[in-house]
């Protein structure tokens, strides 16, 4: 039997110059930004300019563009090899759909029609589910299909927070940052969302919350000084916290020589 895993991200420009287009396209997401298109469209457009001067500077300091779809390239080779190592039964092939930038689900499922497959398993690369991230890109990922008249079985994988192998990537990272250090903290940080998105039921901080609580008991350390923190709020209404950016500061008032960041894909230790 043939199947087909469509691996979804949220994606990130290519060069310089599509910083400001990737930006729109995030901020354009209905699931984003809950507003008319009416409002939303020039909202995104407005929010996009202006953080792309910063956002820009940021890429440049990452040789020109984003790693995102380098790295997840190198996921879904390692993962088609794997499935079709373990059944011998059915023929995988992997599939990359990027919610912001290419490649496209607009694109893709033209590739997965033509391999055929008997049934496509949906894999958000989202360990922790929103509506903001995995909800959108299976939402667009339908949405497609029903474009296409593309109809053939298909199931998800919803989220998987507490999965132990994701908890002991995590842990093995963590350790190699801080075996050699004394005096440190250790900074959780997650995409924020608004907190209107959690009271009308996103499961998203809870998840998170779940995935941290796995990873400190997996971690076994005595003492641990740890926190859970929020990153890259926009716009005018309230996130949830505590902010990243206050975590780091307050911290390094107080004299800890080494802030251990990590959780949302990415481990730095910040002197």
């Amino acid at each position: 039997m043939k199947k087909a895993v469509i691996l979804f991200n949220l994606g990130g420009p290519d060069k310089i110059e599509n910083v400001e287009p990737f930006l729109f396209n995030l901020f354009n997401d209905p699931a984003i930004l809950n507003l008319p298109t009416i409002l939303r469209y020039p909202l995104a457009k407005l929010i996009s300019n202006r953080r792309a001067p910063v956002a820009k500077k940021i890429y440049e300091e990452l040789g020109g563009s984003s790693p995102i779809l380098k790295l997840t390239k190198e996921q879904s080779e390692a993962l088609e090899i794997k499935l079709n190592q373990n059944e011998k039964d059915n023929e995988y092939k992997c599939f990359i759909v990027m919610r912001c930038w290419n490649p496209r689900a607009n694109d893709v499922i033209k590739d997965v029609q033509l391999f055929d497959p008997e049934e496509v398993i949906l894999m958000p690369l989202y360990p922790q589910y929103s509506a903001a991230t995995s909800g959108s890109s299976i939402k667009e990922w339908k949405d497609v299909c029903k474009k296409n008249k593309y109809k053939v079985k298909t199931s998800t994988i919803c989220c998987y927070p507490t999965d132990q192998n994701f908890i002991n990537a995590h842990t093995r990272e963590i350790i190699k940052k801080i075996k050699d250090l004394k005096n440190f903290k250790l900074i959780f940080s997650a995409h924020g969302l608004p907190e209107k998105n959690i009271k009308e039921g996103d499961p998203y901080q809870w998840q998170v919350e779940q995935s941290v609580k796995k990873i400190v008991e997996n971690l076994n350390i005595k003492n641990l000084d740890w926190i859970l923190s929020y990153q890259s709020r926009v716009g005018p209404l309230k996130w949830i916290g505590p902010s990243t950016e206050d975590i780091i500061v307050e911290n390094s008032k107080i004299g800890k020589t080494n802030i251990i960041n990590c959780l949302d894909d990415f481990f730095k230790v910040i002197k």
